[in-house]
C-alpha cells in the first residue's frame, strides 16, 4: 500500500516536469531542413539545436516580429530577407516608415524609392485593374485614414467624381484597362467635384465643398505626391530584387498611410494576376516594420495577403514593438511569431493570451538580451511536441554588436537591487544608429557617441551619454524625447537631466 502511494506521489510529481514529461523543444527533424530549401536563424537555447525556418508544414509563410525598441527587430528582418534571396531568389519590398533601411538596402545593392524627394505615385494608376476595383480600393483607404466612413453623402459624391474621372479619361469603369494608357489623378476628381459646386445645382453644397475639401489634402500644390503621374512602375516593385520604399520624407503619418495602403493594394494585385510559379520558395516578401495604421486595421490590404498569400507564394512580416497594433486577423493567423525582448506585461498578457505559452516561457522572455527570441510556428497538422521553444540568439550575416545604456550610475541602491526598473537599455549597432537619427541627433555626436561605446566595450553610463550628446549640440528636449522613447518615467528622466547638468 506504502509503495503505490509513492509510485502515485512520484508520477504526479513527474507530470508536473514538462521537461520530462514533454520535450521543451520540436525534435531535430522539426528544426533542421534541407540547407537549399529552408532559412537559418540560431541556434535553439537548450539542445543547441540549428533551427532554419520552412514554410513547408506551416500554416502559410507570414511572419510576426514582436520586441521593444533596440531587442534586434530590423536584424533579424535584414537577415531574414537575405537568407531568402540565396535560398529562393525572392523579391522583397520594404515599406520603410522612417528610412531604417534605407542605407542598408542602398549597402545591399537594392533599389531606394524616395517618396516625397522626387518618386510620386498616381493612387488612380491601375496596374492591371478594373477602374471600379481601384475605385473601391481608394474610397476604403480613404475610411481607414479620415472619417469618411461616417458621411455616406461625401463618400457617395467622392465614389462617383472618381468613377466619372476614369470615364472622362477613355476608360471602361468595369473592364480592365489597356496597357499604356495614363490613368486620371485625384485633381481630376477634384475639378469634377468643384464643377458640381459651381453650377449650384446640387442640393447640399457643404457636402460638396467637405468631399472636396477631403481630396485636396492630399493633392495641393507641393503635398501632390499622389495626385499627379507616377514616376514609378509599382507593377515591376514585386519582381525587382531588394526595394526600400521610403517614406519618411512624406509630411505626416497620413501620406504615408496612404502611399502604404497603395503599395499593398497593388502589391495583392499584382499577386493575383501573376499566380503561382512551379518549384519556386517564396517569390516575393513584403515587410511592414511599425507600420501600427495599415497592420492594425482589419480593412487593410495587409489582411488579405496573410489570408490569400500562401497559394501566391507571397509572404508578409509584420514588425512591432507593441503586439496589440497588429490586426488580430492578421495575428491570429501568420504561420510564425518571433518574440523577442517585451518590456511591458501587458504585452506580455497579450502574447501569452493569444498564443498559449507556459510561464516557462514568460519568463524566458522577459530576461532575453537583443538577438535571443521565442519561436511560435503554426503546423498545418497537430503534433506531439511544443510548437514554441527558445532561440539562443539569431545568427545574423553580420556580428551582431550590442551597445549598453548603462543605468548603475542614476539609480539608487535600491533601485538598483529591485526588478521593477530597467538597469540598462540594449541595442543591436544599426538600431541605435537609426533611432538617433530619428531623434535629431547629428551625425557628428552620432559618430562621437559610437567611438566612446567601442572603446569601453559597447557601454556608456547614462550620464555621461546625456552629457555627451549635449556637448555635441543635442538640444535637452531632443535629449528628454529620446530618453521617453526608451519608456523611461518621467520622474526618473527628470533626474537624469538634473543630474546630467540640464536645465
Amino acid at each position: 500500500m506504502t509503495l503505490l502511494k509513492f509510485q502515485h506521489i512520484m508520477s504526479n510529481e513527474i507530470a508536473k516536469r514538462s521537461f520530462l514529461s514533454r520535450p521543451p523543444e520540436p525534435p531535430a527533424n522539426v528544426l533542421i531542413s534541407e540547407p537549399l530549401k529552408a532559412i537559418f536563424i540560431g541556434t535553439t537555447k537548450i539542445f543547441k539545436v540549428p533551427f532554419s525556418w520552412s514554410f513547408a508544414n506551416l500554416t502559410n509563410p507570414h511572419i510576426a516580429v514582436v520586441g521593444i525598441t533596440g531587442a534586434g527587430k530590423s536584424y533579424f528582418v535584414k537577415t531574414f530577407l537575405i537568407r531568402a534571396s540565396y535560398i529562393w531568389n525572392t523579391n522583397a519590398v520594404i515599406i520603410d516608415w522612417a528610412s531604417e533601411y534605407k542605407a542598408w538596402v542602398r549597402q545591399s545593392g537594392g533599389t531606394i524609392i524616395s517618396l516625397g524627394k522626387g518618386d510620386y505615385i498616381n493612387i488612380m494608376d491601375l496596374s492591371g485593374m478594373k477602374p471600379l476595383d481601384r475605385v473601391k480600393q481608394i474610397i476604403t483607404s480613404f475610411e481607414i485614414l479620415t472619417d469618411l466612413a461616417d458621411y455616406p453623402e461625401q463618400r457617395r459624391l467622392t465614389e462617383e467624381a472618381l468613377e466619372q474621372s476614369y470615364v472622362n479619361a477613355g476608360f471602361m469603369v468595369s473592364e480592365k484597362a489597356p496597357e499604356g494608357k495614363d490613368a486620371p489623378t485625384l485633381k481630376d476628381a477634384i475639378a469634377i467635384l468643384e464643377e458640381q459646386l459651381t453650377e449650384g445645382s446640387y442640393e447640399y453644397p457643404a457636402e460638396l465643398e467637405n468631399a472636396i475639401y477631403r481630396l485636396r489634402q492630399f493633392a495641393r500644390e507641393g503635398e501632390d505626391y499622389f495626385a499627379r503621374k507616377s514616376t514609378l512602375d509599382l507593377a515591376k516593385m514585386a519582381e525587382s530584387g531588394l526595394v526600400d520604399i521610403d517614406l519618411a520624407n512624406l509630411p505626416d503619418e497620413r501620406f504615408r498611410a496612404l502611399a502604404a495602403l497603395f503599395i499593398l493594394q497593388t502589391l495583392k494585385e499584382r499577386m493575383r494576376i501573376e499566380g503561382s510559379a512551379e518549384g519556386k520558395g517564396l517569390k516575393t516578401l513584403v515587410v511592414l516594420d511599425e507600420a501600427w495604421k495599415i497592420a492594425s486595421d482589419e480593412k487593410s490590404d495587409a489582411v488579405m495577403i496573410v489570408r490569400e498569400g500562401r497559394k501566391y507564394q507571397f509572404g508578409l512580416i509584420v514588425a512591432s514593438q507593441n503586439p496589440t497594433d497588429i490586426n488580430e486577423a492578421i495575428f491570429s493567423n501568420v504561420g510564425t511569431t518571433f518574440m523577442l525582448r517585451i518590456r511591458f506585461e501587458k504585452f506580455m498578457n497579450y502574447l501569452q493570451g493569444s498564443l498559449n505559452f507556459s510561464e516557462f516561457i514568460k519568463s524566458e522572455i522577459s530576461k532575453f538580451g537583443v538577438g535571443q527570441a521565442a519561436v511560435d510556428m503554426a503546423f498545418q497538422t497537430a503534433l506531439r511536441f511544443p510548437e514554441i521553444f527558445v532561440l539562443d540568439r539569431v545568427k545574423g550575416e553580420e556580428p551582431l554588436y550590442v551597445y549598453t545604456l548603462d543605468m548603475s550610475d542614476v539609480l539608487t541602491q535600491s533601485e538598483l537591487s529591485a526588478s521593477v526598473i530597467q538597469r540598462d537599455y540594449q541595442f543591436e549597432g544599426d538600431e541605435l544608429k537609426n533611432k538617433f537619427i530619428e531623434y535629431n541627433v547629428p551625425a557628428e555626436a552620432i559618430e562621437t557617441v559610437f567611438k566612446t561605446m567601442d572603446s569601453q566595450n559597447r557601454s556608456i553610463k547614462m550620464l555621461d551619454f546625456v552629457r555627451m550628446l549635449r556637448a555635441n549640440g543635442v538640444t535637452t528636449n531632443d535629449v528628454v524625447t529620446f530618453l521617453k522613447s526608451l519608456s523611461i518615467d518621467d520622474m526618473l528622466i527628470t533626474r537624469i537631466i538634473s543630474a546630467a547638468g540640464g536645465a
